[in-house]
């Protein structure tokens, strides 16, 4: 008995960080309503086309361009919620594996810091369009090839940023089996990497359709903000 809440007191979390559980739980669950829940609604406000390309997206943008800046804020900036919810979720996880707990961690923070340095890119669309609008027609040629180079780099980033952020969940997943976090949770986080490996890979064929290995996240984002929350009322 007394061996069973020895091996407890080691692997539970510690209680001076609570402060830190109920912030990382509340930024788990704001993360996902503000950059995935609220965002997917709305690209159907306008009906927005994920496949315009220069000329047609830049004329777009510069007819809803609140919305543009909007969207992107959300899906973008949040990203610091996520942040702080993977930081609290390594030193609840760090009395069980302190190493595999921190390269998760590590990965986790590091891909969503890339993904908010796409913010610029995103926003200087909206300058592109301003500038399509009053350009001539040599201009507008230009600025339009300008746009299809911004998409470019964009596009190609999403599946090294993704399939690195899923394995990182996974990482993170693998240390939560030991620990206080139910393990229907940590085997979902743990099929997450080969979910979002399969949808990134057809890329090419279904386009934003990939984005369903969202939802497993989703999910599991919540389940791990929950019981973050939950440590810091222990």
């Amino acid at each position: 008995m007394q061996q069973n809440l020895s091996g407890q007191l080691l692997t539970s979390p510690d209680p001076s960080w609570k402060t830190l559980y109920k912030l990382g739980g509340i930024s788990a669950l704001l993360y996902v309503v503000l950059s995935l829940i609220v965002p997917a609604f709305l690209v159907l406000i306008p009906k927005y086309d994920f496949k315009l390309e220069g000329s047609a997206l830049l004329e777009f943008i510069a007819s809803h361009k609140t919305w543009w800046i909007f969207l992107q804020s959300l899906v973008l900036e949040t990203s610091i919620f996520a942040i702080v919810a993977f930081v609290a979720l390594f030193v609840a996880l760090k009395n069980i594996n302190k190493s595999y707990a921190l390269i998760g961690a590590v990965i986790t923070v590091t891909c969503q810091i890339l993904f908010m340095a796409y913010y610029p890119i995103l926003l200087g669309l909206v300058y592109l369009s301003d500038q399509y609008l009053e350009g001539t027609e040599a201009q507008r040629s230009l600025l339009a090839a300008a746009a299809e180079a911004l998409i470019a780099q964009n596009n190609a980033f999403n599946p090294i940023y993704e399939s690195l952020f899923a394995i990182g969940i996974m990482i993170l997943s693998i240390v939560m089996l030991k620990g206080i976090f139910h393990k229907s949770v940590a085997y979902l986080g743990i099929a997450i990497a080969p979910i979002a490996i399969i949808a990134m890979s057809l890329w090419s064929v279904v386009w934003i359709g990939y984005f369903w290995w969202w939802a497993f996240f989703a999910v599991w984002f919540c389940a791990v903000g929950w019981k973050l929350y939950s440590l810091s009322r222990a």
